[in-house]
């Protein structure tokens, strides 16, 4: 028999376990690297520092770089042109403080006018030219972009830039994204008509192929209200990206750290549930599959206060009753056994000896024998029958409330009504009852009704002629107690308990033999448990410690 003795990590109830752990961490991990609120944020306040920027760049070429049309007879409106000998040192010394920012002036017309990078590469070529550097030693171009690196390992370089590609570039009113790795520029023909006062162009945000975030903004070069120019401002939002690589690495990180917590708490969790399930599993198979009885349900299992424990110390009354009712089984088959031989035995004897017999009066004889054996074998397998079918009987039916008072009325009537001259007379003795709350029992009424017929039967066996058998009820918290009081000789010492066991027989000496089973007081005390009551046996005192008889009491529980 193959046998799990302890759990392994792709188990189900530990893949189960491991799933509902770590589902909710990653969808808030997931949910979080998207970060677009605060990207949006750092975006729009990269655009409107950099907006800012070129209406400055603006201003200053609008209001120096600017000459009047040479024409005679210029156009009212557009009497200015841009002056490029002055805007491109003017747009140099402009960027110069700001390398990473990259700016062009275009014309009305949409020619390029000025660059600042390509004046920055002609302004450091005039000066090695004029002083000539060492060969090893090379200066970068002032405006040159640099290059950002959020991670030095490659492999964390290529997994970053994977992640990146999976989170589509969020956007809200007023930016405007690109997917295409390089973004066409402004068109300088969509700008307003001149002398016409220019709408605030919306910004271009794009990543390159290096996949580098860049800013582009325009504005317009205004002089005397004439647009004479475009000047076009891109710079690398470098701090959008080292803010976000920050704060998802600070997710990555702590997603990880709960990751391996959570892988931890989940194998414990299997430790301590699925391994101990297994073993009382493992220790269910031996117990059945063993010769003998092996109780192997292990002692740290029974010894645990949670549900583990409940389960193990289940699992072992289980067994414990089983074994309990296999051994009355074979007690009662037994008995049953013995019980049906003795009556068997006698009229197999009185048949055989019948024949040789000639005397009628001796054969009559051995003929009431065997009638009043065959009257005790039918009595005795009517009682067995119905003491074999009382707990099957009892689990399929459900206890009703009864009134206990009512019932033993009943009883009390029909007992009087129908008794010989000299019979026992029975009682019923009045208790004080709330007539708003009568006592009441949960019990199953013709089963209740054979136990008290079988104590007052029992009572009316032993009691002298004209005796007299009480009945009471007690009620109690929770409890009721039903009393049924004999005036016969009570029950021997030491036999209180032995009176319940099957086919156990203490009959008075007047009494012929074979009226009884034995089965009587065994069956009633099987039915009070199965209606989860007690049912026992006292003797009666006086105040001189002589006996006046016995006493027994049903306990049941009491009806709300």
């Amino acid at each position: 028999m193959a046998r799990l003795r302890r759990p392994r990590l792709a188990s189900p109830l530990m893949r189960r376990i491991f799933l509902l752990n770590t589902l909710p961490l990653a969808m808030l991990a997931v949910t979080l690297l998207f970060l677009n609120d605060f990207q949006n944020s750092l975006l729009e306040a990269d655009v409107t520092a950099l907006r800012e920027q070129a209406h400055i760049y603006a201003n200053a070429i609008g209001q120096t770089a600017v000459v009047r049309r040479p024409e005679r007879h210029p156009i009212p409106g557009d009497e200015f042109v841009l002056d490029a000998a002055t805007a491109r040192p003017l747009l140099l010394r402009l960027t110069e403080p700001s390398p990473n920012a990259h700016a062009r002036l275009v014309g009305p017309d949409g020619k390029l006018v000025a660059d600042s990078r390509d004046e920055a590469a002609l302004a450091q070529h005039e000066r090695r030219r004029l002083r000539p550097e060492p060969a090893s030693r090379t200066d970068p171009a002032p405006n040159a972009p640099s290059q950002w690196e959020p991670p030095h390992n490659n492999s964390i370089e290529v997994a970053y830039d994977w992640l990146l590609s999976l989170l589509p570039l969020s956007s809200r009113e007023g930016i405007v994204t690109l997917d295409t790795p390089d973004a066409p520029t402004p068109d300088p023909d969509t700008s307003p008509k001149r002398g016409a006062n220019p709408p605030e162009a919306a910004p271009y945000i794009r990543r390159t192929s290096a996949r580098q975030l860049v800013v582009t903004v325009a504005e317009p070069v205004v002089h005397e209200g004439q647009t004479v120019g475009v000047i076009q401002l891109t710079r690398q939002a470098q701090e959008v990206d080292r803010s976000l690589f920050a704060v998802r690495s600070s997710i990555v990180s702590l997603f990880l750290v709960a990751m391996a917590v959570t892988l931890l708490l989940s194998w414990y969790l299997s430790l301590t549930i699925a391994r101990p399930l297994l073993r009382l599993a493992a220790a269910s198979h031996d117990m059945r599959d063993e010769s003998g009885r092996v109780d192997s349900v292990p002692e740290p299992l029974l010894a645990r206060r949670d549900e583990i424990g409940v389960l193990a110390r289940a699992l072992r009354a289980s067994v414990l009753a089983l074994w309990a009712r296999m051994d009355a089984i074979e007690r009662f088959a037994a008995d049953v056994s013995h019980e049906i031989k003795n009556p068997l035995s006698s009229i197999r004897s009185a048949i055989e000896t019948l024949p040789r017999i000639e005397n009628r009066e001796r054969q009559q004889r051995l003929l009431g024998i065997i009638s009043n054996d065959v009257r005790r074998l039918d009595r005795l397998i009517t009682d067995i029958s119905d003491a074999s079918r009382i707990d099957a009987e009892l689990s399929r039916t459900r206890p009703e409330p009864l009134a206990v008072m009512s019932l033993l009325a009943i009883l009390v009537e029909i007992h009087q009504t129908t008794r010989a001259a000299r019979d026992p007379i029975l009682k019923l003795e009045d208790g004080r009852e709330d007539p708003a709350r009568p006592l009441k029992v949960l019990a199953v009424e013709d089963r209740l009704v054979q136990v008290l017929r079988n104590l007052i039967g029992n009572a009316a066996s032993f009691s002298p002629p004209l005796g007299v058998i009480t009945l009471r009820a007690i009620g109690h918290e929770g409890w009721a107690e039903i009393i049924v009081d004999d005036q016969g000789p009570g029950i021997p010492d030491g036999k209180l308990e032995d009176i319940f066991d099957r086919f156990y027989s203490e009959r008075p000496q007047t009494e012929n033999f074979g009226q009884h089973s034995g089965l009587g007081l065994a069956i009633s005390r099987q039915i009070i448990d199965a209606l989860h009551g007690t049912l026992h046996a006292e003797n009666r005192y006086d105040a001189a410690s002589h006996v006046l008889g016995a006493r027994f009491v049903v306990r049941l529980p009491r009806s709300s």
